[in-house]
Formats: C-alpha cells, structure tokens, sequence
C-alpha cells in the first residue's frame, strides 16, 4: 500500500501580480518540475503554520498563510499526495532557492509556460481560469 503524505503550498503573489514558482531540484522526487512551494505538514501542526514554517525554511522569508484555494489528491507511482494550497502573503524578505533548484515569479496568464508536477496542474489551471 502506498503511503498517503500530507502537504501544504503556497500561491505567493508579489505587487506585479506575479506567482512564485519553485523548481525541484534534481535530487528531488519528481525533478526538474516546477511546483507552488511548500512542504510536509508535520504532527502537532495545523496547515497555515506548517506553510509558514517550511516557507522560512526553504525560501528565507516569512509569509502569512491564508484561505485554502485548493486541496486534491494525486497519485503517483511510489506515493500519494493530498496537496493543500493555500494563499500567502509575503511578509519579510526575499524568495531565496535554498532546496529547490531555483525560484520565479511568473505572471498568473504565464504559469502554463512552465512544467508543473502532476499534481500541481490542477491548482494551475484552477487559478489560471480565475484570473481570466
């Protein structure tokens, strides 16, 4: 049986309009795709902190998590993700890629330009059709 993990991500969006996208690293599962940032969402800790924590960890900057926009489970071939997005506000700092291969801010009508994780694709579409 495949095991189940829980992740939050955030749809960062900066004074252009513009969406912060992450792309895994080689090392990564799923690499060299492009995803929402964000991580695993640990025992204790409800969905807006752990984004907020693993956004410090991972990007050098605080954010307040908002709303939940989207949550979907996907399925890959080793593993199954139940993927929570959420809306973040920028608070302090600037995106650094510390885990990722490197981090962009893309225009909402350009997210498509890009290669997604699969289980991202939904939430790109979603917002995508949102702001048309």
């Amino acid at each position: 049986m495949k095991k189940t993990v829980k992740v939050v991500a955030g749809v960062i969006e900066n004074e252009k309009s513009e969406i912060l996208c992450a792309l895994r690293s080689h090392t990564m599962s799923i690499p060299n795709t492009w995803e929402f940032p964000g991580g695993k969402v640990e025992q204790d800790e409800n969905e807006q902190e752990a984004l907020e924590r693993e956004i410090y960890e991972e990007l050098n900057c605080t954010i307040k998590a908002g709303a939940t926009i989207h949550n979907d489970t996907h399925e890959y071939e080793k593993f199954i993700i139940n993927l929570i997005i959420m809306d973040a506000t920028l608070i302090k700092g600037t995106p650094v890629a510390k885990e990722h291969a490197k981090v962009i801010w893309l225009p909402i009508d350009h997210l498509n330009a890009i290669k997604w994780a699969p289980a991202d694709i939904p939430a790109v579409e979603k917002i995508m059709k949102q702001n048309e």
